[in-house]
């Protein structure tokens, strides 16, 4: 790619956007164009076409989403499935339209079958069904990453797709109602810390940064102590979902933004097709390759937080997919090695967390 090329990073405030951004702009890219969920409603398919007419990209990435946590996930199954097609829809449809030289789509490994064999292969797609908490999430995602493989065989086209394993890092979402393992459980504990502690002022300064169901600082102690008990959060033990057995493989979300400028430079379509008359599982996974179980994550947060307390495990409450590891050696073929370890990464993300 030209350094003033003009790439569209579609959800440049999310996680993985802005990581991708500054990533970019780190390796001298100078004309990023972005657009706010405000001034773009990408599932507003005439204000996205018309958003192609006038700013006409040469490189687009889509890492815009409808995310969150298992909670949200089961709650909102609809919004998941629909907002995330009509994304695609309207992004891809006017990137071929509007000949776009080179598409990355971000995914998930979600969509791979609860039972896949592990590592799990981009060969292991379509193959068994999928974990029902998430199916509709992944549903989308897999029709997202068929896209981009169709359009390549019918059109010709140049669109990658790569299934990112759970990220965390900068601007992650720390909303307890929607947010994923990492950054509920950092939260979670901070405030149980806090909690235990008896420190108020320090839980009414967290809740007016980010209040929790629109209750802030403000609240009456009484209001407070009830809604951290209905996330888990008590003076005496922080309850957690699950029996804290599943595993799972953790990267750091500007690792992530470094495999997808990567992608974008050196990876083209010819170099992930395969041979034979049957193209398919064109994607890649982009991972570390290692695991943890979330009971080990919950140890290693609630050292770096400093919490001395109890940590109690609510078995009523779903697990999710058992395991789930990422099969990186295609990634690692094609010359991309992760550099963040998880040691290192939840450190960094509490410390971002309290200065933002």
């Amino acid at each position: 790619m030209e350094k003033d090329a003009k790439i569209y990073v579609a959800g440049h405030r999310g996680l993985v956007g802005s990581a991708i951004w500054n990533s970019l702009q780190d390796k001298g890219y100078t004309n990023l164009i972005g657009r706010t969920h405000q001034e773009l409603d990408l599932m507003d398919a005439v204000a996205v076409r018309r958003f192609f007419d006038e700013e006409r990209p040469e490189y687009v990435v889509l890492a815009a989403a409808h995310v969150g946590g298992i909670m949200a996930n089961l709650k909102y199954r609809a919004d998941f499935i629909f907002q995330n097609l009509a994304i695609q829809q309207n992004v891809i449809g006017e990137s071929w339209r509007h000949g776009v030289k080179k598409l990355l789509f971000l995914g998930s490994t979600c969509i791979y079958p609860r039972e896949a064999p592990q590592p799990i292969p981009e060969t292991a797609l379509l193959t068994a069904p999928l974990e029902y908490t998430n199916e509709p999430y992944a549903i989308a995602k897999i029709a997202g990453l068929k896209m981009c493989e169709s359009f390549n065989l019918q059109y010709g086209t140049n669109y990658i797709a790569v299934m990112p394993t759970n990220l965390y890092g900068p601007r992650d979402n720390f909303n307890l109602e929607t947010s994923h393992v990492m950054p509920a459980m950092i939260r979670k504990m901070h405030l149980v810390k806090m909690l235990n502690e008896g420190n108020m002022d320090g839980i009414r300064a967290d809740l007016d940064r980010r209040p929790v169901e629109g209750l802030d600082g403000k609240a009456t102690p009484e209001q407070i102590v009830a809604l951290l008990e209905k996330y888990g959060i008590l003076k005496d033990r922080l309850r957690l979902w699950g029996t804290g057995a599943p595993i799972r493989e953790f990267l750091w979300s500007e690792d992530m933004a470094d495999a997808s400028v990567y992608c974008l430079e050196h990876i083209d379509f010819k170099d992930v097709r395969g041979t034979g008359d049957e193209v398919r599982n064109c994607h890649i996974n982009i991972g570390s390759g290692k695991e943890v179980t979330i009971r080990q994550l919950a140890e290693l947060v609630k050292a770096t937080v400093g919490y001395r307390g109890t940590i109690e495990w609510d078995s009523t409450k779903p697990d999710g997919t058992l395991r789930k590891l990422t099969d990186v050696s295609k990634l690692h073929a094609l010359g991309w090695r992760h550099t963040m370890e998880l040691e290192d990464g939840v450190p960094a993300l509490y410390r971002w967390y309290l200065e933002n």
